[in-house]
């Protein structure tokens, strides 16, 4: 009745799993249960091993054993552990309580996973009296039964399975894991290739997630950058059917689940608040970039990209990874907390630090683990970030005394000005010190607001000019001019939007009006860039319709020609065509979309680059090589002379072909660059050779004639002789 502990103890914990209110008064829920027979036989016979506890409206109905039932509801399981008649002695020793949601196999396949396999492989205290086999045992338990519930379970597959299904999705690693397994067995909802598709797609980033916790927090960085790609790849792939929203949705969900606990695992490592501070603060920032990357990539992709893309549009609003967005809210404030106490003891002497009790300032923290973010731990930190600043104001009054002080002196150079701020920043943006130095502030917006109607004088003034005079746009070196403009004005929309400190300046009146007209002048900047692309594409997309303007490169128009007059040879691919490949490459690296005309011009230009740049040096030397001889040695060269020219006259394609060689047939056209370079490469070797024995033989002469013929005979002759000898081999060389 009323007085049995052990009914009480079931009734009670049934109650509270089942989340029924106790203020009903335990003996009207408990009634139901205590006078069930189930009960009662669990609780006293030895050989009843198991007590099932359902929740039916108001009801708790009891079972002694598990049904195999459709239903939703949640089933609670106490378990003994030996055949006993439980008493009031064991009932906590003798009895195992377990919840059972969803399935049987999801329920076992998540106690393996996050009790058991962690607590019998990972922990020393286990892990070494578990023989090895069950290790692997236990490890392939847990891989078969998450492939059976993604394959076999009722509620995974068959008529009621479909693609926005992710119930057994916890990991990126489950979903990666889910196309390799499609793609080798295929699937009523899925064709080979398209599963072959994604788990190709997802390789690149498999196996980092696979092994996430061996990756250091800045490979990590560089990993949320290849995800966001790679997601993107998979969701504008058009190869298949796309890739469902839900199933999306559900990955990037389980991808910031998985970077959050990663960042938590890796800084809990680490004494936040004791450790040095540089280690610290390139770790949080690693740690921040992580969390605020990945939220960003979310807000784009979902936000603006894919919401775009007409193939394949994400539906709805955006998705928002609101837990990673707060733990990088949490971390920030932590770094805040580090940067302003070491700041604090680089102004301050050891003297003051002393009197300000500047050691015990982190003592709210002491016990709070700061990387665990979770509502319930928040207000714990709220009262402790709110004790530290309690205790850090009079350390903050003391800075600005000392920065109002340095900034009187130099008060009158803004650039200066805008520079100590940006460096003092993490000071500065502390309420209390911001307050101290109101005046200083204004005085820098005053100073920046002069300084941003300075520059825009100076645009107005020069970007009507030719780029490098006086009164035209700064130029760099090797830029055409569209291309110099539009950097010259990224460089000035740069200087603009760094003097727009927002964080130092936006609580002060004049602000707003500064802010706004800084920005008129960004857009005047930004519609300068876009009117100098503009006027870009349209003379060229002109001149690609004008056959002489050297741009109308066709694939199937000759290499080359000879000039029958001057016996130049000129190579049919102009430098107009080299520019407008640069062009076009440094215009897409500043962000503009090349017209797809000009495109395909450049993308054809760019095939035969190579072979038109190798063809001009040869052609250069063709035409110039006249230059480099000497005149006298000229018919000792007429064999390979000729053979060169031979060579550039009869550039016909084929073995007895009439046609020219072309662009488009690059095989012949690399063969035919070859036999011209090596036939230039010979001549060119002869004329070195040849006037390095004509400057020998000058030398020869010279000495000659500084020699005295009646004293030093001999030596004439000798001298004579090595110059016949000379002679003689160079003739044999040269065949003559």
């Amino acid at each position: 009745g009323e007085g049995d502990k052990r009914k009480r103890f079931i009734s009670a914990t049934a109650a509270n799993y089942f989340g029924l209110d106790p203020a009903a008064g335990p003996a009207a829920l408990a009634a139901g249960l205590h006078s069930r027979p189930e009960l009662t036989n669990f609780l006293d016979d030895g050989n009843e091993f198991l007590l099932v506890v359902q929740h039916s409206g108001t009801q708790l109905t009891a079972s002694n054993k598990i049904e195999a039932t459709d239903s939703k509801n949640n089933v609670l399981v106490f378990f003994k552990l030996r055949p006993d008649v439980i008493t009031e002695d064991n009932l906590h020793s003798n009895i195992l309580v377990s919840s059972m949601l969803d399935s049987p196999i999801n329920t076992l396949y998540q106690a393996v996973r996050q009790v058991f396999a962690p607590v019998l492989l990972k922990d020393e205290r286990w892990s070494k009296t578990f023989d090895p086999k069950l290790q692997k045992l236990l490890s392939e338990l847990e891989a078969g039964l998450s492939t059976v519930l993604r394959r076999s379970d009722p509620n995974y597959t068959g008529t009621k399975f479909n693609e926005d299904d992710v119930r057994a999705i916890l990991t990126p690693t489950d979903e990666f894991q889910l196309w390799i397994e499609c793609a080798h067995h295929g699937s009523k909802w899925c064709s080979k290739e398209r599963a072959s598709h994604f788990r190709d797609l997802f390789e690149d980033i498999a196996k980092d997630y696979y092994n996430l916790d061996s990756l250091s927090l800045f490979e990590v960085v560089d990993l949320v950058e290849t995800t966001k790609d790679t997601v993107d790849a998979v969701w504008r792939q058009t190869e298949h059917d796309p890739y469902p929203q839900p199933r999306m949705h559900n990955l990037l969900d389980v991808i910031g689940g998985s970077l959050g606990r990663y960042v938590q695992r890796k800084l809990a490592a680490l004494d936040l608040w004791k450790d040095v501070f540089h280690s610290v603060k390139e770790n949080l920032k690693a740690g921040i970039l992580i969390c605020e990357q990945w939220v960003s990539a979310c807000e784009y992709l979902t936000g603006q990209l894919w919401q775009h893309y007409t193939p394949h549009p994400w539906k709805n609003e955006k998705y928002f990874p609101e837990s990673l967005a707060k733990l990088g809210k949490r971390l920030d404030e932590v770094l805040s907390v580090r940067t302003l106490q070491e700041k604090l003891s680089f102004f301050l002497s050891a003297g003051e630090q002393n009197a300000l009790h500047l050691a015990q300032v982190l003592e709210p923290f002491a016990g709070l683990n700061p990387v665990h973010y979770n509502p319930y731990t928040e207000p714990l930190w709220k009262a402790a970030v709110s004790q530290y600043e309690r205790i850090i104001a009079p350390a903050e009054q003391k800075i600005a005394s000392k920065l109002k002080k340095f900034i009187s002196e130099i008060q009158d150079s803004p650039q200066q000005l805008l520079q100590t701020f940006q460096k003092y920043k993490d000071l500065i943006k502390h309420p209390n010190i911001s307050k101290e130095l109101l005046f200083e502030r204004e005085t820098l917006l005053a100073r920046l607001q002069d300084y941003v109607k300075d520059y825009e004088t100076d645009f107005v003034t020069r970007c009507h000019g030719v780029p490098g005079d006086v009164s035209g746009p700064l130029s760099g070196k090797n830029l055409s001019e569209v291309v110099n403009n539009i950097v010259w004005v990224r460089q000035l929309e740069l200087k603009v939007t760094d003097s727009v400190p927002v964080y130092l300046l936006s609580d002060l009146s004049g602000f707003q009006t500064f802010h706004r007209s800084a920005d008129s002048f960004l857009e005047q900047l930004k519609v300068y860039e876009q009117e100098q692309f503009d006027d870009w594409s349209r003379n060229i997309q002109s001149e690609l319709s004008n056959p002489k303007s050297g741009l109308c490169i066709q694939a199937n128009s000759p290499v080359m020609e000879l000039d029958h007059v001057s016996g130049t040879l000129n190579i049919l691919y102009s430098d107009r065509l080299v520019t407008l490949l640069r062009e076009v490459r440094q215009l897409s690296a500043l962000g503009f979309a090349i017209p797809a005309k000009i495109q395909r011009v450049a993308n054809t230009a760019q095939k035969f680059c190579k072979q038109a740049v190798i063809l001009k040096q040869v052609a250069h030397f063709y035409n110039s090589i006249d230059q480099q001889m000497i005149e006298s040695q000229k018919p000792m060269m007429l064999q390979s002379a000729l053979a060169f020219e031979q060579i550039i006259k009869h550039s016909k394609s084929g073995s007895g072909g009439e046609a020219q060689i072309t662009w488009d047939n690059p095989r012949e056209l690399e063969a035919y660059i070859q036999k011209l370079q090596a036939a230039a490469e010979r001549l060119s070797t002869e004329n070195r050779k040849l006037r390095k024995w004509h400057t020998n033989f000058v030398e020869k002469v010279i000495s000659l004639m500084n020699i005295d013929l009646l004293r030093q005979q001999q030596r004439w002759k000798d001298g004579l002789q090595e110059l016949r000898t000379g002679f003689a081999s160079l003739e044999s060389q040269a065949g003559l």
